[in-house]
């Protein structure tokens, strides 16, 4: 964990990297047996969605930086496949990408399993779970998370990626519902 302080203040941030050279996120993904944090995200119909639209739900959400990058869109189609078998669970793939282009991704891929939402309008989802990149190339994107939520909305499970071009541990997310 780095710090960085700013004048009195100080900011807690996680390490990653991308293709091995080190960057930063804004914080810490939310700590397992905390409250997910509730949320406005836009849906690929441009409809707003919160965590009560989702209330009773198990959620995973799968979290990444871009649906037009390689791994990013690899996640979301395993996680499509997966959540087809999945009982009273939801996964949530969140980015900063514009819902239109969210959605020309479903559209091309067949994706119908999963939930797009985008954090385009404010960036507030990254910041209040700590997962905004703030320096490198890809500063003000999401880094590649996913965060975990039982039906009562208790986090279960948290994983941050160490390498941003590294895919997440789909057995270990999934596993954590059971």
């Amino acid at each position: 964990m780095s710090v960085i302080s700013r004048h009195t203040k100080k900011y807690y941030m996680a390490t990653i990297t991308l293709k091995g050279n080190e960057i930063h996120t804004s914080g810490n993904l939310p700590e397992t047996g905390s409250n997910l944090h509730d949320f406005s995200l836009t849906g690929t119909d441009l409809g707003h969605k919160s965590l009560n639209d989702f209330k009773g739900k198990n959620l995973i959400l799968n979290i990444f930086p871009s649906v037009d990058t390689g791994t990013c869109a690899t996640s979301v189609r395993n996680f499509n496949k997966e959540a087809a078998g999945l009982d009273n669970t939801v996964v949530l793939c969140i980015s900063r990408d514009l819902p239109f282009a969210q959605n020309r991704f479903c559209g091309a891929e067949g994706i119908e399993n999963v939930v797009m939402l985008s954090d385009f309008k404010t960036g507030d989802f990254g910041k209040a779970n700590g997962l905004e990149i703030s320096d490198g190339p890809l500063a003000g994107l999401h880094s590649r998370s996913i965060i975990v939520a039982n039906k009562d909305g208790k986090i279960i499970h948290t994983e941050q990626v160490a390498e941003t071009i590294e895919e997440p541990n789909y057995e270990a997310a999934l596993n954590s519902l059971k």
